[in-house]
């Protein structure tokens, strides 16, 4: 295994710290950390501590759009195939992974020791992993009360959206992402959208089974199952896909599409960390009050 050793100047000033019982400062601030998971990057910018090296940073810009990205974090290429070299040179001292990255992981030890999160998996909701990924990382680099903090934040941004959808009822909702101009994938109660409709008090209108994430592909014509739900509709979408359903007369012909209950959601992350689940949150509340309020 090829580790970074800490230097001799950082080795004694933490022994000078110890003899003079002064606090040890925070593992965080000694830490070079690399992630190759985009939850684990969400979960490292909320936190404060962005890592030195993540992968696929443009496009996780455009998908995940939040938490923000400082300029600093080396691009580490595509998460499949990320470039080892350039982590290599990157020094971490730590990399935290995930189950999407076994493959990878005798690779990634080579360079540093390796932390792996099993976080979305068959017929499990992801929320409590994540919510255990976030203690673990919190831990692990010395700022557990920082994590617990957000953790306690995100509990209470859902209270407060829940109260404010209170109105709704349990309004159902089908999340769905367009595969084309004519299939769509549906995210059932195993995803972490899925599991932000209960924190919110609604109800996903997708009720048969799911694996973990997104269903795939699933015809159009399966929305006359639910033509009280609204659908959420999460990027990306694919080029010219709202135009070609504009001019169809099926998809105008829908209830959902005749009630006003279409909601065209902003890009957020389907394979996220508590700061994804948030975003989700956040933007179909203010979107369905808003149809609510159109709906009169």
């Amino acid at each position: 295994m090829i580790g970074i050793p800490s230097s001799p100047t950082r080795r004694g000033a933490l022994a000078l710290l110890a003899a003079t019982g002064l606090p040890l400062p925070a593992v965080a601030a000694q830490l070079r950390v690399a992630t190759v998971d985009w939850s684990v990057l969400e979960t490292l910018l909320a936190l404060g501590v962005p890592p030195i090296a993540a992968p696929e940073l443009r496009q996780f810009r455009e998908v995940a759009v939040e938490p923000a990205v400082p300029t600093g974090v080396n691009d580490l290429g595509l998460r499949g195939t990320i470039n080892f070299e350039l982590l290599l040179l990157s020094r971490p001292e730590l990399i935290f992974s995930s189950s999407f990255y076994a493959a990878s992981e005798p690779l990634l030890r080579r360079i540093a020791p390796v932390e792996s999160f099993s976080i979305y998996a068959p017929h499990r909701p992801p929320y409590e992993p994540v919510v255990a990924m976030t203690r673990s990382v919190g831990g692990r680099l010395g700022i557990a009360t920082t994590a617990e903090r957000y953790i306690a934040e995100t509990e209470a941004e859902f209270a407060g959206l829940r109260e404010r959808l209170k109105p709704l009822g349990a309004r159902p909702v089908i999340p769905v992402n367009l595969g084309d101009a004519r299939h769509f994938r549906v995210f059932g109660d195993d995803s972490m959208f899925g599991e932000v409709l209960k924190r919110l008090g609604l109800a996903n209108a997708w009720t048969e089974q799911t694996n973990y994430s997104a269903m795939a592909p699933i015809g159009l014509e399966a929305l006359v199952r639910v033509p009280e739900a609204y659908i959420a509709l999460i990027p990306p979408v694919p080029p010219g896909a709202m135009q070609t359903l504009a001019a169809s007369a099926f998809w105008n012909a829908l209830p959902n599409l005749r009630e006003g209950r279409l909601l065209q959601l902003g890009s957020i992350n389907p394979y996220g960390g508590l700061p994804a689940a948030r975003r989700f949150a956040r933007l179909l509340t203010d979107a369905l009050l808003a149809a609510e309020t159109a709906r009169g």
